[in-house]
């Protein structure tokens, strides 16, 4: 995987192309968000953000992008603003017109051109 690879991945994932984003996940890949979220596989995981892109727009602009062999290091600001009331969404309730924005530091493990394990750790900037 490249730098260009990966910002091409941050581009379909923040133009809602889940073809285009889905296309980075192994069928086997695990996603986990800190303590609040664990997701196994692909399909899992677009069926995840299908839901959170119904509600919120989530834009992820990455602040700088470390990239090895085997993975790639990401520091990025993310801004969500929700323009559907969803009080069941499992990181936090919320109503159209709330907006925020957290620093996130994410680590990809890749095999090839597909992300086998993604972590990634939240802060407010």
């Amino acid at each position: 995987m490249t730098e260009d690879d990966f910002r091409s991945y941050v581009a379909a994932f923040n133009g809602n192309d889940f073809e285009g984003f889905g296309h980075f996940y192994a069928d086997d890949v695990v996603f986990e968000l800190g303590s609040m979220k664990r997701i196994e596989g692909r399909e899992n995981i677009l069926s995840f953000y299908r839901q959170v892109k119904a509600h919120i727009t989530e834009v992820v602009t990455p602040l700088q992008v470390i990239v090895t062999p085997a993975s790639v290091a990401m520091y990025c600001r993310t801004t969500f603003e929700c323009f559907a009331d969803w009080p069941e969404f499992d990181i936090r309730p919320v109503k159209a017109g709330d907006s925020w924005e957290v620093e996130t530091i994410a680590m990809y493990e890749v095999v090839g051109d597909r992300f086998t394990h993604i972590r990634g750790a939240r802060f407010k900037p």
